[in-house]
Order: structure tokens, then sequence, then C-alpha cells
């Protein structure tokens, strides 16, 4: 059990460790050089490096609307080689979660749950999206799914 003394150096380590992330990103922010821009806009127009292009995350929950078993690894696996994998043969990233949401009728739901990263040419977006949503209505229909999150970015990426 945690005496007070111990709760105390905890909450101070805590405090002192927020302030030595936070405080450099407070001073960056109010750091100008006079004429109202900050080093962190400066920093922003520093040279872009890499190519144009375009991030999607989706975000695969495992547990089943209809009270089927959970999804597996495995099936999870058999789903990205059969229908992620042929449309964005170039490379993507899976990561393992849990993750919770609020589900249709306004419950809290937690479950397992992936990450895909997709990386594509900001040329390609167009054709890209068609392809992604086709993976989001898969996924929903093959595992009884409500939704399946998608969060898309503007990035430049080298390789």
């Amino acid at each position: 059990m945690n005496s007070p003394l111990t709760r105390g150096r905890t909450a101070l380590v805590t405090a002192g460790l927020l302030l030595a992330v936070a405080a450099p990103t407070a001073y960056a922010t109010l750091d100008g050089d006079g004429d109202g821009t900050s080093s962190a806009v400066a920093a922003a127009s520093a040279p872009a490096r890499g190519a144009p292009y375009a991030e999607t995350r989706l975000l695969f929950g495992t547990e089943r609307s209809d009270g089927g078993p959970a999804v597996t690894d495995e099936q999870f696996t058999a789903f990205v080689d059969e229908e992620v994998t042929p449309g964005f043969p170039d490379g993507l990233t899976v990561q393992s979660g849990r993750g919770q949401w609020r589900d249709a009728s306004g419950r809290i739901q937690k479950e397992r749950s992936y990450e895909l990263t997709l990386l594509y040419p900001a040329a390609r977006a167009a054709e890209s999206d068609r392809r992604i949503e086709e993976i989001r209505r898969a996924y929903e229909k093959t595992f009884a799914q409500e939704s399946v999150g998608r969060v898309d970015l503007r990035v430049r990426a080298d390789f």
C-alpha cells in the first residue's frame, strides 16, 4: 500500500516531468525574433524533406455487433492479406492495441483493436480513397462491425 509520503513524491516527480516536457513547447511558442513570429513558425518554414504523401489510419475493432466471436489475429491477418495488400502492395503498418468508443446505442465499448497505417503518394489520393472505402466496407460486412474509423493526414515522406 502506498504511504502518503510515497504518493506525494510520485505527484512531485510527475509534475516535474510534465513541466520538463511542456516548458520547452511553451517557450518555443513565446520565443520570437521581435516581429511576432515564433521559432515554431520559423521551423515550419524550413526546407521540406521527402515527397508529398497522404497517410491514412484505419481503426479496426474486434468485437462483433452481432454477438459473434471476436476477430482473431489470424482472421485479421488473412483480411489484410486478401483485402488490403493487393491495393497497397508497397507497404503498410499494423499495430495491435486496446480501444474504446461509443456505439450506436450510446454504450462505451472496450475491445482489442488494430490500427492500420497506409502511406501513398498524394497524386494517387483519389484512387487510394476508393480502395480504402472498399476495405472499410469489407471489414464491416465480414466481421459485423458498426464502423471502421478513418483518419487522413497530408504528410511528406522519404524512403
